[in-house]
C-alpha cells in the first residue's frame, strides 16, 4: 500500500508539473494575427514579454496588458505601434487593473477582470458567437464570427488617437488622457461636428479647426468623417469623395511612415509622423494662450508666460493659478446646475481688468442683450452655476461664465473684444453678518457708544452703506425676475435665443394672417422679420403646466444645439399667457406633404438623402450633445424640407434629456401612434433605441411612398375627421386608391425580405428607376431598426454608417420581427375594418384576444392603444 501511495503521489506531482508547464507555455506565447476564444492573459503571465500577447501579421502593431510607466501600478489593455511604442488605443482607460488583472476572450466577447474577479470593462453585447480576436496591420483590434464578419472593432471606439487607416466619423470624440502616466479621461476633447472639428475643455468650445490658418474650407456640405494619411488631414462629406475641409501639413510622409492624429493632455491637437523618430507636422491652436487652462484658474496668459491679473495673486494651492488678493473675499463653488441658490447668499463682482479676454465668449451667445451691468450681475447672482460674467457696453450684452473658471488672456485689440468687461463673482465674508433691521445692531455697540463714539459712528456708517447696497441688489434681482416671468417659470440659459417682443411678431406675421400648419401643441404662421428673414412662428396653445414645461424644453434644447439636420430656433416670445417660438422657415414644409401628396413623387435619390439627413440629425441628438436627447416623436410630420432638399428634424417639445447617470425610464407615454416602439407599453426603459424604431417606420414609408397603415386612414390617423373633399384628414392628398385592400406595410416588407423581392416594396411610381441593391439597403436598415428587442436595434450612428456604406449592412433578425406578423394579420382581417360612424373610437386597432403562445406578443401591443394614451400634447 505504501508503494502504491508513493507511486500515486509521484504520478500526481508529475501531472501537476506537466500541467504547470503546459499552462505556462500556453500563456506566454505571443500570438500572431489572431486568438481563439477561451483565452486568458494578464501582465503577470506575460511579464517576460512586457505584457505583449498578440501581434499583427506584419508585426506593425501589438496588443498588450501594460502600464504607462515601469513603476505604475495601473495596467490597461492597449494596442500600440510596435516600432515607436506609441499607444493608439486603450480599452479600460478609466478602470485600470493590477498586474494580476485578467483579460478573457470568450464566445461572447472580451472582458477585463480585476483581482477580485469583478468585471471592470467589456465589449458591448454582440448578438453572435465570437470565433476569433484579430489584430490587423492597420492597428484595428476586431472580433469576428465563423464567417469572418466583423462583430466589434476598436476603431469604432477611439480614445485619444487616430491612425492613418482609420475613419473618424461624425459625432465621435477623442478624449485626451489625464497625463502621460494616467490614461483615464482628461479635460480636453476633440469632436467632429457636421461642419467642423471642435476642441473643447470641460464641454466648452475653445477652438474650431476651421479657425486655423492652415485649414482650407472647400465646401459647405455636411461633414461625414475625418481621416489622416501620408499627404494630409481631411474632413470628407457624405459621398466619401467630396472634400469639405483639408489641413495643410508641413511635410509629406512616405507610405511606410507611421502618421497619427492625437489630442494631447495639454489640449493641443497634433499630427505626428514617425520614421526613426517623431516629427510634429501640425499642432493647433498655434497660440498656446487659446488653451483654456494654460495658466490655471484665473491665470493671465501672455507671450511672456503666466501671471496674475491686477487684484489677484498666485494661488498657493495651485501652480499655476490665481486667487483674489482681498482676503475678505472668496470664490464660490459652482453647483453645476444641480441645486438652487440660498437666498441669504450675497455677492460682489470683482473686475478682472481692461483688455482681458475669456475664451468662452467667442463661442457662446449672450444670455441677454440690451441690459445694464446691474441686470447682468443680477442674472449671475440668481444662477448658482455662474462664477463670473462679461459685459459688453456697446450692445448691452451679458455673457455668463458657468461651472468652471479657466485662464484669461490679453485681448487682440479688436474693438468688440476691448468693449467687453470681465467680472469674477465673489462672496464677501461680511455678507454672513448682513442684518435686516436697525434693531438688530449689536446692543454692546450702544453701551460703548459714549466712550468710543467716533469709531462706532464710522462702523455704523459702513454697516448702513453695506446694508443699503445689499437691499439695492436684492431689489434689482427681484425686478429682473419679475420683468421676465410673464406668468411662466422662466429661466436663464447660456446661449438663449433672441427674445422677441409681441409687437415685433404681430408685425412679422401681419397679425398672424398666414397659417402654414397646426397640431396639438400649436399653430404655425409664416412671417418676415425686420431684417427680411423669413421665419415660421409657432403659437403655443398648450397653456397648462404641461404646456409651460414643453415650452421651456423647446427653448432649452433647440437653443443650445446646432446641427445642419436640426431645425434652428431663432427666438421666442412670452406675452401675457401666450408663448411663441420663432424657427427658421423651411419652404417645402413637412415630409408627409411631399411624400403622401398628389404632386410629383420624390425620386429615389431624394428619398435616400432624406433618410441619411434624418439619421444624421438623430445620431447627433443621441451621441453628439452633452446630454443624450431622445426626440420621442419621430414621424414625417416632424421632418422638414427646403427647396434644395435640405432635411431638418423639428418639434422637440416631447424630447427627453438624459444624463449619463439616468436610466431613461419615462413615466408618461409620448409620441404618435404608428411610430411607437413596443417598449412604451412594457415598462421597459425608454432609450435612444426608441427613436431608432420610429425612424425604421419612417424609412419604410419613404420606400413605399404611403403610410404604413395604408388604405385605412380611420385606423391609422390621429384625428380621423372628414374633410370637405370627403377624404380622411389622415390621408389628405394621399394617392392611395379609395377602395384598395387594407395593408400593413411593415409585414409586407418582412415577407418580401424573406423572399428577396425588394423591388416589389418600392413606390410603384418609381418603377424602373431603382436598382435591387438600392432597395435592399433601405429595407434591411429599416427592418433592423424595427427589432422588438431594443438591444438588437442599431444605434443611429451605425444607421448612418450603413446607409453611407462605411459599415456593412446588418441582417434583420427574423425571430425579433415575428411580432409584425401578428399586427399585420389582425390589421388585414375583415373584422378590423370600421365604418365612418365608428370613427369616434380613437384606436388604431381593436384590442384582440391573444391566443398565441408567444408571450412577447402579449407584452407589446402598442398599436392597440387609444390616442389619448399614446399621443402627447400634439
Amino acid at each position: 500500500m505504501a508503494a502504491v501511495a508513493g507511486i500515486s503521489a509521484t504520478t500526481t506531482t508529475v501531472l501537476l508539473l506537466l500541467l504547470i508547464h503546459i499552462t505556462t507555455t500556453y500563456s506566454t506565447t505571443i500570438y500572431s494575427g489572431s486568438i481563439s476564444p477561451n483565452f486568458t492573459a494578464s501582465h503577470y503571465l506575460f511579464v517576460e514579454k512586457s505584457g505583449d500577447f498578440l501581434r499583427s501579421i506584419n508585426r506593425n502593431y501589438t496588443a498588450a496588458i501594460a502600464s504607462p510607466r515601469p513603476t505604475s501600478p495601473s495596467f490597461y489593455l492597449i494596442v500600440y505601434h510596435s516600432a515607436s511604442h506609441t499607444v493608439i488605443w486603450t480599452a479600460n482607460r478609466n478602470s485600470p487593473v493590477s498586474s494580476s488583472g485578467q483579460i478573457r476572450l470568450s464566445a461572447t466577447g472580451i472582458t477585463i477582470y480585476d483581482d477580485s474577479g469583478e468585471s471592470v470593462w467589456s465589449t458591448p453585447p454582440i448578438g453572435s458567437t465570437v470565433d476569433s480576436l484579430q489584430l490587423l496591420d492597420t492597428g484595428n483590434l476586431i472580433l469576428r464570427n465563423g464567417v469572418n464578419k466583423t462583430l466589434w472593432q476598436s476603431f469604432d471606439y477611439p480614445t485619444d488617437t487616430i491612425v492613418s487607416a482609420q475613419r473618424f466619423p461624425l459625432g465621435k470624440s477623442l478624449t485626451a488622457s489625464n497625463s502621460p502616466s494616467d490614461y483615464s479621461d482628461g479635460e480636453y476633447r476633440f469632436t467632429l461636428t457636421s461642419h467642423d472639428g471642435m476642441l473643447e475643455w470641460r464641454r466648452l468650445t475653445y477652438y474650431r479647426l476651421s479657425m486655423d490658418s492652415r485649414s482650407i474650407v472647400n465646401s459647405d456640405r455636411p461633414v461625414s468623417y475625418l481621416t489622416v494619411n501620408g499627404s494630409g488631414f481631411y474632413l470628407f462629406g457624405s459621398s466619401g469623395s467630396e472634400l469639405v475641409i483639408r489641413v495643410m501639413l508641413t511635410s509629406t510622409a512616405s507610405e511606410s511612415a507611421f502618421r497619427i492624429l492625437k489630442l494631447l493632455n495639454d489640449g493641443h491637437l497634433v499630427v505626428m509622423t514617425y520614421t526613426n523618430n517623431w516629427v510634429t507636422d501640425f499642432s493647433s491652436p498655434v497660440d498656446t494662450c487659446r488653451i483654456p487652462f494654460r495658466c490655471g484658474k484665473l491665470g493671465l496668459c501672455s507671450a511672456n508666460g503666466c501671471s496674475c491679473p491686477a487684484g489677484f495673486r498666485n494661488d498657493p494651492n495651485a501652480n499655476p493659478g490665481c486667487v483674489l488678493s482681498d482676503n475678505s473675499l472668496s470664490l464660490p463653488e459652482s453647483c453645476n446646475g444641480n441645486s438652487t441658490l440660498p437666498e441669504s447668499e450675497k455677492y460682489v463682482y470683482v473686475p478682472i481688468g481692461t483688455g482681458m479676454k475669456y475664451f468662452s465668449t467667442d463661442f457662446t451667445n449672450p444670455v441677454k442683450n440690451e441690459v445694464g451691468l446691474s441686470t447682468c450681475e443680477a442674472i449671475c447672482s440668481s444662477n448658482c452655476s455662474c462664477l463670473g460674467l462679461y459685459y459688453q457696453n456697446k450692445s448691452g450684452s451679458c455673457y455668463l461664465i458657468e461651472n468652471d473658471l479657466g485662464s484669461i488672456t490679453s485681448s487682440s485689440g479688436n474693438e468688440d473684444d476691448d468693449d467687453k468687461i470681465g467680472f469674477v463673482k465673489a462672496i464677501s465674508s461680511s455678507s454672513y453678518q448682513d442684518n435686516t433691521s436697525v434693531s438688530d445692531f449689536p446692543v454692546v455697540g450702544l453701551v460703548l457708544l459714549p466712550t468710543t463714539g467716533v469709531l462706532l459712528i464710522a462702523i455704523i456708517a459702513v454697516w448702513m452703506s453695506r446694508r443699503a447696497s445689499n437691499e439695492k441688489m436684492r431689489s434689482n434681482s427681484k425686478k429682473l425676475v419679475d420683468s421676465y416671468s410673464d406668468d411662466v417659470d422662466m429661466f436663464f440659459i447660456a446661449g438663449l435665443p433672441v427674445r422677441f417682443s409681441y409687437e415685433h411678431l404681430v408685425e412679422a406675421t401681419m397679425s398672424f394672417s398666414t397659417q402654414i400648419g397646426s397640431g396639438g401643441f400649436g399653430t404655425v404662421y409664416k412671417g418676415m422679420l425686420r431684417d427680411k428673414t423669413v421665419v415660421a412662428v409657432k403659437k403655443v396653445i398648450a397653456l397648462g403646466s404641461q404646456g409651460k414645461k414643453e415650452f421651456g424644453t423647446e427653448i432649452a434644447i433647440i437653443g443650445n444645439i446646432h446641427h445642419v439636420n436640426l431645425v434652428k430656433l431663432k427666438g421666442f416670445c412670452t406675452h401675457e399667457r401666450e408663448r411663441f417660438l420663432v424657427y427658421e422657415y423651411m419652404n417645402r414644409g413637412s415630409l408627409d406633404r411631399t411624400l403622401f401628396g398628389t404632386g410629383p413623387p420624390l425620386e429615389w435619390q431624394e428619398r435616400f438623402e432624406i433618410a441619411v439627413g434624418t439619421a444624421r440629425g438623430l445620431a447627433y441628438l443621441h451621441s453628439g450633445c452633452e446630454h443624450k436627447i431622445i426626440h420621442c416623436d419621430v414621424k414625417p410630420e416632424n421632418i422638414l424640407l427646403s427647396d434644395d432638399m435640405q432635411v431638418k428634424i423639428s418639434d422637440f417639445g416631447l424630447s427627453k434629456l438624459l444624463g449619463p447617470e439616468q436610466s431613461g425610464l419615462f413615466t408618461t407615454m409620448r409620441g404618435t401612434r404608428g411610430y411607437l416602439a413596443p417598449e412604451w407599453l412594457t415598462n421597459e426603459a425608454i432609450s435612444d433605441k426608441t427613436d431608432v424604431y420610429s425612424y425604421g417606420m419612417v424609412l419604410l414609408e419613404l420606400i413605399h411612398g404611403r403610410k404604413n397603415c395604408s388604405q385605412a386612414p380611420i385606423l391609422c390617423s390621429e384625428n380621423p375627421t372628414t374633410t370637405t373633399q370627403g377624404q380622411s384628414s389622415g390621408s389628405s392628398g394621399s394617392h392611395n386608391p379609395p377602395h384598395a385592400r387594407s395593408l400593413y406595410f411593415p409585414l409586407q416588407a418582412l415577407e418580401m425580405h424573406e423572399d428577396g423581392r425588394y423591388l416589389d416594396l418600392v413606390d410603384s411610381r418609381l418603377a424602373g428607376r431603382v436598382t435591387k441593391d438600392e432597395a435592399e439597403k433601405l429595407v434591411k436598415v429599416a427592418l433592423c431598426c424595427l427589432h422588438e428587442e431594443p438591444s438588437l436595434r442599431p444605434t443611429m450612428a451605425n444607421v448612418v454608417a450603413m446607409l453611407e456604406g462605411t459599415l456593412p449592412l446588418g441582417e434583420p433578425r427574423l425571430e425579433s420581427l415575428n411580432f409584425l406578423r401578428f399586427y399585420g394579420r389582425r390589421f388585414s382581417e375583415p373584422s378590423m375594418v370600421v365604418t365612418q360612424s365608428e370613427a369616434e373610437i380613437p384606436s388604431c386597432f381593436n384590442a384582440p384576444t391573444i391566443e398565441s403562445s408567444n408571450t412577447s406578443f402579449s407584452q407589446n401591443l402598442f398599436s392597440y392603444m387609444s390616442s389619448q394614451q399614446v399621443s402627447g400634447p400634439r
